[in-house]
């Protein structure tokens, strides 16, 4: 499915499944493909799920208002209200996370149609406290040098693995660097540049939606700090950390996913 935002954005939706809803968003450089194994685990426990491309990302165009923070956070209302979700739970994933913290401190109503939120992968800003990794990362970014790395085959075999755990997957790190590849990046830098610049640590209280925070114990790209300070932050939230995962828990421990998004679900 399409939706087609104000600005000119259209976006690509995938929907599949009955029952209670579950809305995933993906991360920077990736598409709803990233759901793969996630998707079909949750329609065989009886969900409807609703996965999207974010603006700019595959087959989601990118309009007026661009690649910054606010709009992008603007979709994802969009997403809820389009396909009308009651009582569902929002997963995001790295910059998907990010910006859906935006999404809920900014547009409170979103909150309405939800019952829980999966954060896993992420952080609320300030991208590069404790994570020396990304002072590294993101300048090589914007400046177009990591994409060109990326497609040697060493260079594309050490950024990829760096995305993983302790044992890295072959097969992960190809379709990763397939997908990651095939992305328009220099339109994206707004939002990469919010990583860093913006800050909603300090309002995380505000986010009243029951929430399970997820990281790998293995993740540098978002280390377990920002974890910690989601989970301290947002009131009531479940802290679970998967053992020598990286930043692909969507790949690397999809059923510690599952059953977080089945878990609130079914509580009260």
């Amino acid at each position: 499915m399409f939706l087609s935002r104000p600005d000119g954005t259209v976006l690509r939706a995938i929907v599949a499944g009955e029952g209670p809803p579950v809305v995933l968003a993906h991360g920077y450089g990736a598409s709803l493909l990233e759901w793969n194994l996630v998707q079909d685990a949750l329609v065989a426990r009886g969900h409807r799920v609703i996965a999207f491309d974010q603006r700019g990302h595959e087959r989601s165009t990118l309009g007026s208002d661009g690649a910054g923070s606010g709009p992008m956070a603007q979709d994802y209302v969009a997403v809820l209200e389009h396909f009308d979700v009651r009582g569902g739970v929002l997963v995001g994933h790295s910059m998907g996370g990010f910006l859906a913290i935006r999404a809920l401190l900014d547009h409170p109503g979103a909150a309405s149609r939800l019952r829980g939120l999966v954060l896993f992968a992420t952080w609320a800003g300030r991208i590069y406290d404790g994570a020396p990794h990304n002072r590294l990362q993101i300048p090589l970014l914007k400046a177009g040098i990591l994409q060109r790395l990326a497609r040697t085959r060493t260079g594309g075999t050490l950024f990829g693995s760096v995305q993983c755990g302790k044992r890295p997957s072959p097969a992960m790190i190809e379709v990763f660097l397939d997908v990651f590849l095939r992305q328009n990046h220099p339109p994206l830098l707004p939002v990469v540049r919010s990583f860093a610049r913006e800050d909603r640590y300090p309002r995380l209280k505000d986010i009243t939606v029951p929430t399970v925070v997820m990281v790998g114990s293995a993740d540098r790209t978002t280390p377990r700090s920002h974890s910690r300070r989601l989970a301290a932050g947002i009131p009531g939230a479940r802290l679970i950390t998967v053992p020598d995962a990286g930043h692909m828990l969507n790949w690397e421990s999809p059923h510690t996913l599952v059953e977080a998004v089945v878990s609130l679900h079914e509580s009260d």
